[in-house]
């Protein structure tokens, strides 16, 4: 008996996959399609470059070429297809050479009332907290979008999307502690930015997390 795609493992769909069974794709990009569009957006800024970076993502495992060029043994389909996404927007960035601001991802419902991920609101708060907040959250993430590629890289992988160092190492190809060099470099800016545009960060507290209003 052939079991649900939903109970599958990601290799055991690409498998399905290349093997021509529809339900199967259908099943994986469900799986891993917004953590994929959210990496391309959080790298480049721009929900168009992010779509076609997610199509292509996945266009890539219809071809036969693209799901055979993926190998188990350096690691797991999810971070193969990471792998794909990084390339593909780090191509279109060099080829578009344009940053543009990052969509507030909030939902709200038709009174303009945050709205949790469940649907439920959320309790009131002070206008005057939140719009400072909102401030905040947008000035991190421009400073996120103005870091170097390598630098930027790192940060959406191991903080936004709380990868480990040996997960975002197998994304990059790189080493472990390449990444968290770069990932203490990239702290570092974030921290230099946000003392630029007048945001109060103080000098007596090195290990500040400028990735904190992300909670």
């Amino acid at each position: 008996m052939k079991a649900s795609p939903e109970h599958c493992s990601d290799e055991e769909l690409l498998r399905l996959t290349g093997a021509g069974d529809a339900d199967a794709f259908t099943a994986l990009y469900r799986r891993r399609q917004a953590g994929i569009f959210r990496f391309a957006l959080q790298m480049c800024g721009s929900e168009g470059i992010a779509e076609d970076v997610t199509q292509e993502v996945f266009m890539t495992l219809v071809r036969r070429e693209g799901s055979q060029l993926f190998d188990p043994s350096r690691g797991t389909l999810a971070s193969y297809l990471y792998g794909v996404a990084r390339n593909q927007v780090l191509r279109r960035l060099e080829k578009e050479r344009h940053f543009v601001a990052l969509i507030d991802e909030t939902t709200e419902d038709g009174s303009g009332a945050p709205m949790a991920a469940s649907g439920t609101l959320i309790a009131a708060h002070d206008p005057l907290a939140d719009l400072a907040r909102n401030e905040l959250i947008e000035t991190v993430r421009l400073a996120v979008l103005a870091l170097p590629a390598h630098y930027r890289e790192v940060v959406v992988l191991c903080e936004l999307h709380e990868m480990s160092y040996a997960e975002a190492a197998m994304v990059l190809g790189c080493a472990v502690g390449t990444v968290r060099s770069r990932l203490h470099r990239a702290r570092a800016l974030l921290v230099e930015k946000l003392r630029e545009v007048g945001h109060k960060v103080e000098a007596t507290e090195p290990e500040v997390d400028p990735l904190r209003c992300f909670a």
